[in-house]
């Protein structure tokens, strides 16, 4: 029996109806599935309702991704597709396995031999380097930076020196209620000249972005970020 397909199903980055983010192909791709991997239920329901998938949700299988590495539990979860049925993946925002634990899925998956076909859909961390007019050739997403204000600061002179030294875009993100706090260290800490590119809200419409030196971010209004998704993109 030839096994089925892991599709990666892109969602959205915040309210936005799906034609906005998504080819109609992919969204039939994805109204055609009956088995779905998810980090949370709850959260992938609402992203099935808002891409008008067509069947009960009650009628369709949603399980959610082991919290830690646990090689039994995703072969339980990629069993359908080794039936022969195909199976969606689902990220909290935007495409899975890029910054994402449903890497480890993906894996698996390719180890049992299960088709892997990636759609197309919205990446914050690509839009946002897209927009950013920063150096697309050498870029790093680092996720999150550590928390403690010490930690943080160290960390951002440090990305800053390897952006300097290899002409390399660094990317990042913050809780979203901490974003303010991110902003003033980067306007505190980083260099006059070296840019700074701010995305946020990508692909609703509420989306801002902002590309220029911290000099002039120091002589600007400030933006809203307090609770609103972003990205923070830094060239030395």
């Amino acid at each position: 029996m030839s096994t089925g397909t892991l599709f990666l199903v892109p969602v959205s980055l915040g309210p936005a109806p799906w034609p906005g983010f998504l080819p109609q192909q992919v969204q039939q791709t994805c109204a055609g599935l009956q088995h779905f991997v998810v980090e949370n239920a709850k959260t992938a329901r609402a992203q099935l309702k808002l891409l008008d998938f067509p069947r009960p949700l009650r009628d369709t299988v949603i399980n959610e991704l082991p919290r830690e590495e646990n090689a039994g539990a995703l072969d339980a979860l990629l069993a359908p597709a080794l039936a022969g049925h195909d199976i969606g993946l689902m990220s909290e925002a935007g495409c899975p396995a890029v910054a994402d634990p449903g890497a480890r899925l993906v894996a698996r998956a390719h180890a049992l031999g299960v088709r892997v076909a990636p759609l197309v859909g919205p990446s914050s961390i690509l839009l946002a380097l897209m927009a950013s007019g920063l150096n697309g050739q050498s870029f790093t997403f680092h996720g999150y930076l550590p928390v403690a204000d010490g930690e943080r600061d160290s960390q951002l002179r440090s990305l800053e020196e390897e952006s300097r030294r290899l002409g390399r875009t660094q990317i990042f993100i913050e809780t979203p209620y901490r974003n303010e706090r991110m902003l003033d260290a980067l306007l505190r800490v980083c260099r006059a000249e070296t840019r700074l590119c701010v995305a946020r809200d990508l692909t609703t419409a509420d989306e801002w972005i902002r590309s220029q030196p911290v000099a002039q971010w120091r002589k600007t209004a400030r933006p809203e970020l307090a609770r609103h998704p972003a990205l923070f993109l830094i060239l030395a």
